[in-house]
């Protein structure tokens, strides 16, 4: 059809589809937001409202209280640990340096009565002391920790009970709400979906057709683009299911109106020729042979050859002459080419 109109009428009509695309492009990101937004009505759910109160709460205090325990055994035991090794540390060195200093001096025939050994040796005794004073101190802050961490296992063993006794009604609910957060959702969509459907059909050749092809596009976006996200799971059931009646009814549309294009093709090729050319749109005429088609019956037709003057499949005039100079010429041209004299019967526009 563009190739029938006018060099300023197709860079209107461009501009025009510009006009539809950017009405639509503000439309689908207006339509986002609300339909993103429409789950904000409905309160979150989380697993915690589920579960046995009356136990839930004395075992989240139960949890947190030796959570903390466990957190404060833990770091009196990284304390108690450090403390054993810097005795440990201290007692190697002072038997490190009590060896060199026996080593490099001569000792008595009695050690006992050698008051500088008995008294390093004292020393000694005393390192080790604290040595094993701190080991102990480990041992009950590891005897602590283990207590805490048994403590706090056995509350959340508790709390994984409860977690598990709430998780199908807390599931049921999700798919409920799931399911009326999608029923708001497409209470929202398909309204305008029909809407867009009705103007398609009544007002998408009218004067203000660019924003109606705007809403087209939108609505259309809207419904099968914006609320597919948010079709419930079920294991894929659904998407799947909403997917086999989205194709058949498209199918099924799709099928119906082949066969009523064929039962009206079929029809008019049995009118007479003057018949015809009334319902044929001049533009439409004229961009179907710019395809080298039959502008009645869209078949494939040699336009090229000059001694076919109308249609092999059909029989509808393709060419005729000119009443005035008997040039051959187009027979939906309003005017002849040759020489500028009206047809006697131009086809209606």
């Amino acid at each position: 059809m563009s190739k029938s109109l006018r060099l300023s009428e197709k860079w209107f009509q461009r501009g025009l589809w510009l006009v539809a695309f950017a009405f639509a492009w503000f439309l689908i990101g207006l339509g986002g937001q609300v339909v993103g937004n429409l789950g904000g009505v409905e309160r979150q759910l989380t697993l915690e409202q589920f579960m046995d109160q009356q136990r839930a709460a004395p075992l989240r205090e139960a949890l947190k209280r030796e959570g903390q325990r466990q957190a404060d055994a833990n770091a009196a035991l990284q304390q108690a640990r450090q403390k054993h090794e810097v005795a440990i540390a201290n007692t190697q060195s002072a038997r490190e340096t009590f060896d060199n200093w026996l080593a490099t001096r001569n000792v008595t025939a009695r050690p006992e009565q050698d008051p500088e050994v008995i008294k390093r040796t004292r020393e000694l005794d005393a390192l080790k002391a604290a040595e094993r004073q701190a080991l102990a101190v480990v041992e009950a802050q590891q005897q602590q920790h283990l207590d805490a961490s048994q403590a706090q296992e056995k509350a959340q063993e508790q709390w994984n009970a409860l977690e598990r006794a709430a998780q199908a009604p807390f599931d049921a609910a999700m798919r409920a709400q799931e399911l009326r957060v999608f029923g708001y959702r497409l209470l929202l969509t398909l309204p305008l979906l029909l809407l867009a459907g009705w103007l398609f059909k009544t007002k998408r050749k009218g004067t203000y057709w660019p924003f109606v092809w705007g809403f087209i596009i939108f609505a259309g976006f809207a419904f099968f683009v914006e609320l597919v996200p948010y079709l419930p799971s079920y294991g894929g059931y659904v998407r799947y299911i909403v997917g086999i009646v989205l194709t058949v009814l498209v199918g099924r549309q799709a099928i119906v109106s082949l066969q009523k294009y064929l039962e009206r093709q079929k029809a008019a090729e049995a009118l007479p020729d003057s018949k015809r050319r009334e319902t044929l749109q001049y533009d439409v005429a004229l961009a179907r042979l710019a395809k080298e088609v039959c502008p009645g019956c869209e078949r494939k037709v040699d336009l090229k050859n000059p001694a076919i003057d109308f249609c092999p499949h059909c029989g509808i005039g393709l060419f005729d002459h000119c009443g005035h100079c008997q040039s051959r010429k187009n027979a939906f041209s309003r005017f002849c080419h040759a020489c500028g004299t009206a047809a006697p019967t131009p086809p209606a526009p």
